[in-house]
């Protein structure tokens, strides 16, 4: 999520062919297990925002993506390019695809999912424009999707959760709650670990973020992994993890979903 270039549905039956994308296996049963029934949509008539971080073609506007927005607390710039592995892999494509998959898994469950983008090959939007289209679609949750660049010795992954601010202030309690079941599932079925230097045990809290304090739905941001660490890096970049990666954030919104009720 550090800057690089510019300052920032199981309808049925559990039944798959062979040609079923893993995560959509795992995202079944997982959802299957916790809605307590086999015969209805888990998840219809809920909307869930995703917010995949960034955009693959920030780096060409600048100028748009460096003008100031409000973030709720003050101002910062528009967006940023987000960050990249060492050899080239950007953070954008990554957030895009994950986005993608998880959107998938979620449809098949009967949810109605919100999309802060529809591909990566534009410029923006800024982080305030993110927030007000899930808001505006009364998403039920939501999750930002990133991958962090931090220092090339830590790894794992980190989720930021809001600190109480005018608009947040009702969903701060329930964005830990998502936070915790998001980090549970993540732990166990992607096999990646919380974070060696952001937050504790996985969490943190952060003002600073304009997807967090302009949301008024249960949000975290979670960073995914980090992409200057080797490790992590060939996680990220792997079609098979990011799969594992979708499966586990639908997972953890059924499992939100139910114990929120």
């Amino acid at each position: 999520m550090r800057l690089l270039i510019v300052a920032a549905a199981l309808a049925g039956s559990c039944t798959v062919s062979p040609a079923t994308p893993a995560s959509h296996i795992a995202a079944r049963s997982a959802a299957t297990h916790d809605s307590g029934s086999p015969h209805l949509p888990p998840l219809a008539g809920v909307v869930v925002g995703i917010d995949p971080g960034h955009n693959g073609h920030n780096y060409m506007d600048p100028a748009y993506i460096n003008h100031t927005v409000w973030n709720g607390r003050e101002q910062e710039a528009c967006d940023t390019t987000g960050t990249e592995t060492n050899a080239g892999y950007p953070e954008p494509r990554f957030t895009f695809r994950v986005a993608k998959l998880l959107a998938a898994d979620l449809r098949q469950l009967g949810a109605d999912v919100v999309m802060t983008r529809h591909d990566n090959h534009g410029v923006g939007p800024c982080i305030d424009r993110r927030a007000r289209i899930l808001n505006r679609a009364r998403a039920t949750v939501a999750i930002d999707l990133h991958a962090d660049g931090g220092p090339a010795s830590g790894r794992g992954f980190a989720i930021l959760e809001p600190v109480k601010s005018t608009v947040n202030r009702r969903v701060v309690g329930a964005s830990a709650v998502l936070g915790r079941v998001v980090r549970h599932k993540l732990l166990t079925m992607t096999g990646m670990p919380t974070s060696s230097y952001d937050g504790h045990r996985g969490i943190a809290h952060r003002d600073d973020l304009a997807g967090l304090n302009l949301a008024t739905q249960p949000k975290v941001l979670v960073e995914c992994g980090n992409m200057r660490n080797a490790r992590d890096a060939r996680k990220l970049v792997s079609t098979h993890f990011q799969r594992r990666l979708a499966a586990a954030f639908t997972a953890a919104v059924t499992r939100y979903l139910r114990i929120s009720r």
